[in-house]
């Protein structure tokens, strides 16, 4: 056993004066010569009551008979928690997704710091599960691998494939009135046919994909499905490969450089990711002391085509895109062209571009990825917008169908619920829709607003109406929508003074956002304005609200 395996544990395991903490680890059935090996933990997000997350623990397993398989190497599982989003969208059990993330990546610390863990394994499923992860990683600095569950089969329903966005949308069709009973249970029970991650390119294949860009997971890792042989076998190829990382000594802070993060954001541009990608991959930048900000979203916006004919704007899932080549197969596309640093340092011991040398070039016949002569639109579909609605900058998610500009009267609702009240029977074609009092203190928890878009989608709104919010979107989101208007409401943000009928304009190719208000009417309505009284929360949500940092800073909670 080489020092390097087992540098941490050894503090423990090889110290005659700590008698109690090595008989401790005989009576979980670690022998003399276990307590010799290096400590890999395996943290699952596994829990039964959500399909992305309800495998993971099965994989866990996998994966530690994998790792006991290794010299010198001792797999030990542990447990951290998970919200799913797409129960929680609509209701109040939303305002503890974000702040899932801090939990998540605060016990995964807790544990491997605590116990002395030389290298760190996380097998991750729904959208908060990707960041917290990855926040502990940079944290702690250790060797580290992480490990997706892998996306969701399709689901079909009378020859339509759908995916989780299905449901919501069916909604709001059920909602005016053009959607039999029949079909919209129909849709329900069918949108979900198993174990795995929402099938877009939503937040959790987004963050997966950007994750695995990164460096930070092995190739394949984001697009090999839950339920596949190819998920199964990950399970070896992360016992060989961690420990190849802990022969090199290869740590988070040697692979997560902002070359890499730069990477990250310039495929989530080309796959039409899920604007979550922007709060997620700040706070990540935080936890290593990597300069990033929401600007940098913007010049790579511009420069980097959107040219990924995914769901929730397009036409395919992740299933397919795997079918043609998966995430390996859409970067080394955008290598050949480019657009990514092939030098980046990855968890397999090789650089990006040495892993993309035997990967294969996706068929000629594939419809999912344009060209770069052909693309969906010529620059990214996430743009960061300024004006005297955001002073401090709002993240707009434009894949170019909706148009560059949109202008019209806000209707203004102080909370998601009586918004999704009022799109039944209140909202008109060519008004803002204003959700405000929903940011990451408002909320608290900033809330996504998946069901009021995908019920504007569903009632044939969609290309009619905006929707702005100091809250934030699913990554299933799609519309002419605007969120992380920061400042919030709940700070007197000027979104917390609008009114009804004012008249809001949004101009994607100016980057702005502003509403119709002179300054003498700004000043009059800051001076009558009264921060909306509500119950003040309890336990977390309390301590969030206490913490946490704006949307443009990543909603850190440090």
């Amino acid at each position: 056993m080489t020092r390097q395996y087992n540098k941490f544990s050894r503090i423990i395991t090889q110290d005659d004066s700590l008698p109690a903490a090595q008989a401790m680890l005989h009576a979980i059935g670690m022998n003399e010569d276990d307590q010799k090996k290096a400590q890999v933990g395996i943290v699952s997000t596994g829990f039964q009551g959500n399909p992305c997350n309800m495998h993971l623990n099965d994989l866990a397993l996998e994966v530690k008979k994998e790792i006991d398989k290794q010299q010198d190497l001792y797999g030990l599982i542990f447990h951290t928690i998970g919200v799913s989003d797409g129960i929680t969208n609509g209701t109040t059990g939303m305002m503890y997704s974000l702040p899932s993330r801090e939990l998540i990546a605060d016990s995964i610390e807790t544990v491997v710091a605590a116990q002395f863990y030389d290298a760190v394994v996380p097998i991750v499923g729904c959208d908060k599960n990707m960041p917290g992860a990855m926040i502990a990683l940079g944290r702690l600095n250790r060797p580290a691998i992480l490990m997706y569950g892998g996306t969701v089969k399709k689901g079909s329903w009378k020859g339509k494939d759908l995916n989780i966005v299905s449901a919501f949308e069916a909604y709001g069709e059920r909602l005016r009135g053009n959607m039999s009973e029949f079909d919209y249970k129909g849709i329900i029970k069918h949108s979900i046919p198993g174990a795995g991650a929402c099938g877009g390119m939503y937040t959790a294949n987004s963050m997966a994909a950007a994750i695995e860009c990164m460096g930070m997971s092995l190739p394949y890792s984001s697009s090999n499905p839950a339920v596949s042989p190819q998920k199964i076998n990950e399970a070896g190829r992360i016992a060989s490969a961690i420990k190849v990382v802990m022969e090199k000594d290869l740590k988070p802070h040697d692979i997560m450089t902002r070359e890499a993060f730069e990477n990250a954001i310039s495929l989530i541009m080309a796959l039409g990711g899920s604007t979550n990608a922007v709060i997620h991959l700040i706070a990540m930048a935080k936890a290593i002391n990597v300069s990033l900000s929401i600007d940098d979203f913007q010049d790579i916006s511009n420069r980097v085509p959107y040219l990924a004919d995914l769901k929730p704007s397009g036409k395919f899932l992740m299933e397919d895109l795997h079918e043609i080549g998966g995430i390996p197969g859409v970067m080394k596309f955008l290598l050949k062209n480019g657009i990514l640093n092939g030098n980046c340092m990855t968890v397999t011991g090789k650089t990006l571009g040495e892993n993309l040398e035997e990967v294969p070039d996706f068929p000629a016949t594939q419809q999912i990825i344009r060209s770069l002569s052909n693309p969906l639109k010529k620059t990214g579909h996430i743009q960061i917008l300024y004006g005297n609605l955001a002073p401090e900058g709002a993240v707009a998610k434009i894949t170019g169908k909706e148009g560059e500009r949109f202008e019209g009267p806000a209707r203004v609702y102080e909370n998601e619920s009586s918004a999704n009240e009022g799109i039944k029977n209140e909202v008109q074609p060519g008004e803002v829709v204003v959700i405000r009092n929903s940011g990451p203190k408002g909320g608290p928890g900033m809330p996504e607003m998946l069901k009021p878009t995908g019920a504007l989608m569903g009632a044939g709104l969609g290309s009619s109406v905006a929707l702005i919010t100091d809250g934030r979107f699913s990554g299933g989101s799609h519309g002419f929508v605007v969120g992380h208007i920061t400042p919030e409401a709940y700070e007197g943000g000027l979104i917390a003074l609008i009114k009804n009928g004012d008249i809001i304009s949004i101009d994607i190719s100016k980057n702005s956002i502003n509403v119709d208000i002179s300054g003498e009417e700004i000043q009059k309505r800051r001076a009558a304005w009264k921060r909306p009284e509500s119950n003040e929360p309890i336990g977390i949500l309390k301590k969030f609200r206490r913490s946490v940092s704006s949307a443009s800073e990543g909603c850190v909670t440090d």
